[in-house]
């Protein structure tokens, strides 16, 4: 199938062949869709935690976070491009001498709310300053001229180019002094819940394209963020890498080449990022979007909720490791066998299946320290108000066993009509708000890599020079990635969920001093 020069291009890539015809025999075969029992719902999956529980888990995890190593995992490679889509067609299709801008308008309701809240934008004086450097002329253009050369002078390559920014280095917030970027956003934020002992660690994924402009952009603000925080900050950053890139074939199940005759890989999604947190070595690891990012007051207000969480894994966790070295001792009493069984369905919502009573004492502690001696993840869950992304849902697997799971839309049915019941009626959705554990009761990291659902990739059809291909996404990162960790999903206000998806978002009271 492959030739000599297939072959070295696959090996230039960190790939194998092996691996490479894994991943055309998955594609060949197809999307295999979650089968969704039920959505999880309050009481049934996830944990509502009100009043004196809910500060007794804040004191916990502020009790304890200065003996803890913590870092705040951020996913940031994306680029900014498609905040803009409104705005590229806008230059695209309108010509101001040819179509009234009333009209156009008219017919663009994002394009209106743009254009009708230019001032509050924070970037607005950057692209004036712009605009008469560029244009000496400026004010005596018509409004519809006008309108065009300032969306043109955010966007094009020789002016200010945003659609090529990584969305962590847009401008985002306005205050009295300055305008912040996402990036220094997350390194204010880290100060209130992700620090330990006046120390800050952060850990970003990026493009290797944004490299130079991310060190640069933490050089500028470092110093004055750390000032204001009186916090130390130590910030890496990793790249998606090229080994977990994934072969494309058309769609009739064939080798896609170029002109030149070489292969496509192609980067396979966010489930690639497994491999950039495997290699934190930290008690407690945070995750959150680049842009899911408040101004600093109202981040503030929302630290609380991060430490909820935080408090509660560390509650998990702390009872986990108790069970795990009461059941290296030679002999465990019945009762308490039966007490790690009660925690592990109660607490760690692992459904331990018909076949389990069958088994010996001996077996049952083989299993329950099995099921125990894993990766945890508590999950923030906030309301469906109609938000697109994953949900939580319980999932029976080829097996028949049952388990808790973020599901994303993409791996529902929704030709099957009871699946689409299902999903259509969930409660609640998961904004990606993470805090995970990721060492074992021995103190040993887990190698992160062992717990993914392989078969949870996602199989999607694209464009190629006007071909259409099938390309392989790796299963989430939060979702197929994280399938055989340990999971507790536990509902925060829908308060803390405000990422910038289109320009337009910046215009929010959220983005907004």
């Amino acid at each position: 199938m492959f030739t000599d020069k297939d072959i070295h291009q696959i090996n230039d890539s960190g790939l194998t062949v092996e691996k490479v015809q894994s991943q055309m025999e998955l594609i060949k075969s197809g999307m295999s869709y979650a089968h969704l029992v039920e959505a999880a719902s309050i009481g049934n999956g996830i944990l509502k935690i009100d009043g004196n529980r809910r500060e007794e888990y804040i004191r916990l995890f502020d009790n304890k976070c200065n003996d803890l190593s913590i870092v705040k995992f951020v996913p940031a490679s994306g680029a900014a491009t498609r905040m803009f889509n409104f705005l590229f067609q806008f230059l695209k299709d309108f010509d101001p001498n040819k179509e009234n801008i009333e009209s156009y308008i008219s017919k663009n309701k994002d394009l209106e709310v743009f254009l009708s809240g230019l001032e509050k934008l924070p970037f607005f004086e950057d692209v004036v300053f712009k605009i008469h450097e560029v244009i000496p002329d400026f004010n005596g253009l018509s409004y519809a001229e006008r309108s065009k050369e300032f969306v043109k002078t955010m966007l094009d390559e020789n002016r200010l180019n945003y659609g090529f920014y990584p969305k962590g280095l847009l401008p985002f917030h306005k205050y009295a002094t300055h305008v912040s970027t996402a990036f220094e956003e997350h390194l204010m934020e880290a100060s209130l819940y992700a620090s330990s002992k006046k120390s800050a660690n952060l850990h970003f994924t990026i493009s290797d394209t944004h490299a130079k402009m991310f060190d640069d952009e933490l050089k500028y603000v470092k110093e004055d963020v750390e000032e204001k925080t009186n916090t130390h900050y130590k910030v890496s950053f990793s790249f998606q890498s090229p080994s977990t890139n994934t072969i494309a074939i058309t769609s009739k199940d064939a080798l896609y080449r170029d002109e030149a005759g070489n292969l496509l890989f192609r980067p396979s999604g966010h489930g690639a990022l497994i491999q950039n947190l495997n290699t934190l070595d930290f008690d407690l690891i945070f995750i959150k979007n680049i842009d899911n990012m408040v101004v600093f007051g109202q981040n503030k207000e929302a630290s609380p909720h991060k430490k909820l969480m935080a408090g509660v894994l560390l509650k998990i966790q702390e009872q986990t490791f108790k069970y795990l070295r009461k059941l290296d001792e030679d002999a465990v009493l019945e009762e308490e066998i039966n007490n790690i069984e009660l925690f592990v369905v109660n607490r760690l919502n692992v459904a331990l299946g018909n076949a389990y009573h069958g088994l010996s004492p001996e077996e049952k502690m083989g299993y329950l320290q099995k099921k125990l001696n894993k990766p945890i993840r508590v999950c923030g869950m906030v309301k469906n108000e109609g938000e697109p992304g994953g949900g939580p849902f319980w999932v029976k697997d080829e097996n028949g066993r049952v388990s808790l799971q973020i599901i994303e839309f993409a791996q529902i049915d929704f030709e099957n009509e009871e699946q689409k019941y299902i999903a259509k009626n969930a409660t609640h959705f998961n904004p990606t708000d993470l805090v995970c554990g990721v060492k074992n009761y021995k103190g040993k990291k887990f190698d992160l890599t062992n717990y993914i659902d392989q078969k949870a990739a996602f199989i999607t059809i694209k464009s190629q020079n006007g071909v259409d291909i099938k390309a392989l996404e790796l299963p989430g990162l939060w979702n197929g990635s994280m399938a055989h960790w340990n999971s507790i999903f536990v509902e925060i206000p829908v308060s803390t969920f405000n990422p910038v998806k289109t320009v337009n978002d910046l215009l929010k009271p959220a983005h907004q001093l």
